[in-house]
């Protein structure tokens, strides 16, 4: 059986060296792993696997120069620095307090007119700009076509937070802003984005960067607004087995519905094994799932399977789909990856791809997503 992939790995990474991004919002190909200090750790890695032509869920990135001219065309910098200048670190009650404060101020701002404009002009064209991706570029009729339905139809995206310092490419905030998910309509996503730029502003987030002796004027935050993948399949894989360590397996795991069921464990999965070097399929092993967690409008709810989740989650077919993403996956990054798919409409997504290391039987994953560290492109596996 011959599957081929149309993932151009091989590519080189001349679009990395550019010059400083100064736009307001930028395509998630717009960007690249040196591009942490505009659109933070998750967004450069989109940015980088879109660029490798990995099939991720697309989307656009408001960046962190569109909060930091928020903030002071808002007139509210100044507000939020003597707030902080004045705050005992190390009261609690305290740090609550101005957190709740410098919130309410961010939330009851207004985000400048030409960056609504353009937030509302990203978003309708989400869907264009999704199917050129994914090279289904149609005619400029079925371009128009596709517009008009969207401003019927919203999108359905995940607007994520991506914090960052130009000046300090290295920080981690990983975990401590918001994330907000089944976000649909314009005035909805303008809110969420206010409310991810006031959770930069966490009493964890606040004393974190205190503690590091970080200037809260220089920490700016990105929005990632990426398409949801309603996956009517999904799970993880492992580029290596994270039991044994066989660097010569690749171990999936498969479960109907949403992955969110998958990552809390709150079903068991099948298990499959690939041989990495011959993509041939050494295990089978068929859990029985008894119920799924599937998108409904705006929400998610639960659905019992019955019988239905005794069988097979995935086909031959999508289980070497799966493999040859993950071993493609590898040999770009130079270290072996814990991966997060998912599939719908026969395509297989890839949600995110982070790096393992292993010591014995402990696996330890690293969320590039969510954290400014990268793998070294080149050269010697690195973490």
């Amino acid at each position: 059986m011959n599957f081929s992939i149309p993932l151009d790995l091989k590519t080189k990474f001349s679009y990395f060296e550019r010059m400083p991004i100064k736009k307001s919002i930028v395509w998630f190909e717009e960007v690249g792993k040196n591009d942490v200090g505009i659109v933070g750790g998750k967004g450069a890695n989109l940015g980088e696997m879109v660029n490798v032509s990995l099939p991720i869920p697309y989307g656009f990135i408001i960046t962190a120069q569109a909060y930091f001219d928020f903030i002071e065309k808002a007139g509210i910098k100044n507000k939020i620095i003597a707030l902080l200048s004045k705050l005992n670190y190390e009261n609690s009650h305290e740090l609550e307090q101005a957190s709740k404060h410098i919130g309410e101020i961010i939330i009851a701002s207004e985000l400048p007119k030409n960056l609504v404009k353009e937030i509302i002009n990203f978003y309708e064209n989400l869907e264009i700009k999704e199917n050129k991706y994914f090279k289904n570029n149609g005619s400029f009729l079925k371009s128009g076509i596709a517009k008009i339905k969207s401003l019927y139809k919203s999108p359905l995206v995940a607007v994520r937070s991506s914090a960052t310092a130009e000046d300090l490419p290295t920080a981690s905030f990983a975990g401590q802003q918001d994330t907000y998910l089944n976000v649909k309509g314009e005035a909805y996503l303008l809110k969420k984005v206010k409310e991810c730029y006031a959770s930069l502003f966490t009493q964890r987030a606040i004393y974190y960067r205190h503690e590091q002796k970080f200037d809260h004027s220089k920490v700016g935050l990105a929005v990632v607004v990426q398409r949801m993948i309603e996956s009517e399949k999904s799970g993880v894989a492992f580029s290596i087995d994270p039991v044994t360590n066989n660097k010569n397996k690749i171990v999936i795991e498969a479960i109907f519905g949403l992955g969110e069921y998958i990552v809390q464990g709150r079903v068991t999965p099948d298990h499959y094994e690939v041989d990495k070097r011959s993509l041939v399929i050494t295990k089978k092993e068929v859990g029985k799932q008894d119920v799924k967690f599937v998108k409904s409008n705006i929400s998610n709810k639960e659905v019992k399977l019955g019988k239905a989740g005794s069988v097979i989650k995935l086909s031959d077919q999508e289980i070497l789909k799966v493999a040859l993403l993950v071993r493609d996956i590898e040999n770009h990054y130079y270290f072996p990856q814990d991966i997060e798919w998912a599939i719908k409409n026969n395509r297989v997504y890839i949600i995110q791809s982070r790096p393992i290391t292993t010591t014995g039987n402990k696996t330890d994953s690293t969320d590039l997503t969510d954290s400014t560290v990268f793998p070294i492109l080149s050269g010697s596996p690195a973490k």
